[in-house]
């Protein structure tokens, strides 16, 4: 089905990012991989491309658009590549959205301009050894001294733990239990503060060229210039921008589904069994069909989405609603093309093998799968 949703300056940027993954990316992915994280150089190149910062105020460096739709575009073939490369969605969607929203004017003039050329690479610290989607377990605290916060905690499963410059953590500023919500803060804790280390290089068992890591805060001082929106509010920062990213991620779970699909499709009308292509079989072709239909369903809805989007109209559930259903698709999706390549689908020269170990993430990070569910539930009045 024809999509709608994007406009000739979109389709630009996207075949902007296609030659910058042929050109910046394709031919690293093996030694990316192999090291578990990719360079930072990879970064600074997206900035040149304009694949960073577009959306970011002009006076920042920045390409003055708001316009969400751009940063699908990225998504979608950063998915569809498939390959190792800088994780941009990190970037544009998930981290940069706190300094646009939350930052002050000295704080912008201080960090934006790095975060739109690449040279500063961003993360967000949330989840803990103790605490994942429950934020109400996370044990990081600060505590004022003067001038400045003292920070200690640990933090786990940090996506750019390694390459990042910034780091958001979201840290306890106030100790009372009755403070509920209102006891978080969001820190930016910079790279080379004293007593700021990164642990491990987590050992994943997909997205390997992605450097996921342990963090380490061991009393830190944080400058109370550092301090990312208002103290106590935390909890709402955070809240406010979920949406996007659990849309970003429903959009990057379908577009890497149907790169995949595109493949086996190909597969099965070239691979024979008993005289004939394996994709002329009834139960394989009904397989096809289904999957087809369903992706097609789904590129709707995230289209809706983005429509919802532009018009300043996502709501949080609708963000839940995306992210589950596009994550579980995308799992079910890839695990039946493995299974139409045969012992084929096994091994990780084929791109749908990697693709299993890959996406299996997506229904765990930015809110499990369960979470979307509750969150959509309790909009039900349940």
């Amino acid at each position: 089905m024809k999509r709608t949703i994007f406009e000739p300056e979109h389709e630009q940027l996207r075949e902007t990012a296609r030659e910058f993954l042929a050109r910046e990316c394709a031919p690293y992915v093996e030694e990316w991989t192999a090291n578990g994280q990719v360079d930072r150089d990879a970064y600074k190149k997206a900035g040149e491309a304009g694949l960073l910062g577009f959306n970011m105020p002009e006076e920042y460096g920045g390409g003055g658009s708001d316009d969400f739709r751009f940063n699908a575009v990225v998504v979608e073939e950063f998915a569809r590549f498939g390959g190792a490369a800088p994780g941009l969605s990190l970037q544009n969607d998930v981290v940069a959205p706190y300094f646009l929203h939350l930052a002050n004017e000295e704080q912008k003039k201080r960090w934006m301009p790095g975060i739109a050329t690449g040279e500063t690479i961003l993360a967000v610290a949330m989840t803990e050894p103790g605490a994942g989607s429950d934020l109400a377990g996370i044990k990081a605290s600060a505590k004022r001294d003067g001038d400045h916060y003292i920070l200690n905690g640990n933090k786990t499963f940090i996506s750019a733990g390694i390459n990042s410059d910034l780091v958001v953590v979201v840290c306890r500023t106030n100790s009372d239990p009755a403070a509920g919500h209102k006891a978080f803060s969001l820190l930016v804790v910079e790279r080379g503060m004293e007593g700021f280390e990164r642990g491990r290089k987590l050992d994943k068992m997909g997205l390997r060229a992605q450097d996921t890591a342990e963090l380490h805060f061991t009393d830190v001082r944080v400058p109370v210039e550092n301090l990312l929106g208002e103290e106590g509010k935390g909890f709402y920062h955070l809240m406010h921008n979920l949406p996007s990213e659990r849309l970003s991620i429903g959009i990057g779970a379908i577009a890497g589904a149907r790169a995949v699909f595109d493949e086996t499709l190909q597969y099965v009308r070239d691979r024979k069994a008993f005289g004939k292509p394996i994709g002329t079989f009834q139960h394989n072709r009904f397989v096809m069909a289904e999957m087809a239909t369903e992706l097609d369903i789904a590129e709707q809805y995230i289209d809706r989405c983005l429509k919802a989007v532009v018009d300043g109209e996502l709501t949080a559930v609708d963000a839940s609603k995306n992210k589950w259903w596009c994550t579980e698709l995308a799992k079910r999706v890839i695990d039946q093309c493995v299974q139409l390549h045969g012992g084929y689908g096994y091994m990780n020269e084929y791109r749908v093998a990697r693709a299993y170990t890959d996406s299996r993430i997506q229904t765990i990070f930015g809110g499990t799968t369960e979470i979307m569910k509750d969150i959509i539930g309790k909009d039900l009045g349940l």
